[in-house]
């Protein structure tokens, strides 16, 4: 189908969550994408909820890795090499689209010629209570930008599969945040639609998360995998830390 979408979805013993995460899906106003769904080897009834979508609608695949890999990066490469769709968009097992997210962006992209689009998003309880806690990041975002705090929220991110080219997802904590610095470092510009696309589901103990192994990870992230000189990545800590917060905050 012209200008299909792959939804890349990474799970892991997802089963309270994966099935309002499909159908946000189905009730997409833009029909055509399909929807691959990568099992890291769940012990739940994860499988058993995806494979029933898949007997109801063709657009769903269910995919397994074979053995559990302990991160999304294995299972959304895996999703990235079975991708069929022009486009692809990545949400995870415990997030929720609105109904228009892909409309939207499809349109944006398509008549702006743009590769790569992602927008504002709403943080949800574990329940999937919501409180107007909106994340508002960047308009624009270039590489040096990014390098500064990632204001490329996956959930929300869509980008033309012919500029993924051979990246994928490192085995690495804040992984999405090095994907999207290997996409931007070739000269690509991504931009925001400034809607509120999507529900991210915040994790019952998000609040007392290590932020030190935050710290650790941005620092790895940007000195080991992008190589920035130990003097700028000082400062684009600084930059993180401030920005961190504000959204900490919301």
């Amino acid at each position: 189908m012209e200008n299909l979408v792959t939804i890349v979805t990474p799970c892991y013993n997802s089963q309270q969550t994966i099935l309002q995460t499909i159908e946000s899906v189905i009730k997409q106003t833009y029909p055509n994408w399909e929807m691959l769904i990568v099992d890291d080897c769940s012990t739940d009834g994860t499988a058993d909820i995806v494979k029933r979508y898949e007997n109801i609608d063709s657009r769903i695949k269910y995919f397994k890795t074979e053995l559990n890999s302990g991160s999304p990066s294995l299972p959304r490469n895996i999703g990235i090499d079975n991708a069929q769709g022009k486009y692809i968009a990545f949400l995870d097992a415990d997030d929720i689209w609105l109904p228009n997210k892909l409309e939207l962006q499809i349109s944006s992209l398509e008549q702006n010629d743009y590769d790569l689009v992602y927008s504002y998003y709403e943080k949800i309880d574990w329940g999937g209570k919501r409180n107007s806690r909106i994340v508002r990041t960047r308009i624009k975002t270039k590489y040096c930008d990014l390098l500064k705090s990632n204001s490329i929220p996956c959930l929300t991110s869509i980008i033309r599969k012919d500029k993924i080219g051979e990246v994928r997802f490192k085995q690495i904590p804040q992984e999405d945040f090095c994907f999207w610095l290997d996409i931007l470092k070739k000269g690509y510009i991504a931009h925001n639609i400034c809607e509120i696309t999507a529900l991210y589901r915040e994790a019952k103990n998000s609040r007392s998360a290590n932020k030190l192994d935050m710290f650790k990870g941005y620092w790895n992230v940007i000195r080991n995998h992008q190589h920035i000189g130990l003097m700028p990545a000082c400062l684009y800590m600084v930059t993180y830390t401030i920005l961190g917060f504000a959204k900490y905050l919301k």
